[in-house]
C-alpha cells in the first residue's frame, strides 16, 4: 500500500485534485478515516477537479449521497456513517448508483465491505500530530494503473 504525507490541507487538496484528473466515467473512490480525517475535504478536490464548484460540495452525512455534474460526468458522493445495515443501504439505491458511468465517492465505504464493488480504489486518511498521511490501496487492475500513475506524478513534484 503506497502513501503520501501531505503537511496540510492545501498538499491534501492538490493530491485530491490530482487523482481527479485521473479519473474517467465508471470509477469508484472509498475514503475512509476518523471523523475529521479530511475524507470530505478530499472529496471535495477530485470533484473540483472534474469541474465541480467547490463551493456546490458538501458532506453528505444526514443527506446520504449527494450528486454533482462535473463537465460531462455525474459525481455520487455517499457518507454511509450514519447507516447500520445493508438493507438500509439498498434503501438509498446504493447499488444502482455506484459505478454507473460517472465517478462514484463513498465515505465510510468500509463499514459495508461487503457491498462494495469488487474492483475501486481505497483512500485511506490518518491523521498525524501535524498533517496526514493518505494511504491508497488498489482492488482491481485499473485502479493499480491508476496508482502507478498517481506515484508518477507525485514523484515528478506534482
Amino acid at each position: 500500500m503506497n502513501n503520501v504525507y501531505c503537511k496540510d490541507q492545501e498538499k491534501t487538496e492538490k493530491l485530491g485534485h490530482l487523482l481527479g484528473t485521473l479519473l474517467s466515467a465508471g470509477d469508484v473512490l472509498c475514503l475512509s478515516g476518523d471523523l475529521g480525517a479530511g475524507k470530505t475535504c478530499f472529496a471535495k478536490a477530485v470533484a473540483t477537479a472534474l469541474g465541480v464548484s467547490p463551493s456546490d460540495v458538501s458532506s453528505p452525512t444526514f443527506s446520504l449521497m449527494n450528486i454533482y455534474k462535473g463537465g460531462n460526468l455525474e459525481i455520487k458522493h455517499f457518507d454511509l456513517y450514519r447507516l447500520n445495515s445493508a438493507e438500509e443501504l439498498e434503501d438509498i439505491g446504493f447499488s444502482e448508483f455506484v459505478g454507473n458511468n460517472g465517478i462514484t465517492l463513498i465515505e465510510w465505504g468500509e463499514l459495508f465491505q461487503e457491498e462494495l464493488p469488487q474492483e475501486y480504489l481505497s483512500v485511506k486518511i490518518v491523521k498525524e500530530e501535524t498533517g496526514r498521511r493518505i494511504f491508497f490501496e488498489a482492488y482491481g487492475s485499473h485502479y493499480k494503473e491508476l496508482c502507478e500513475k498517481v506515484w508518477k506524478l507525485v514523484n515528478a513534484g506534482n
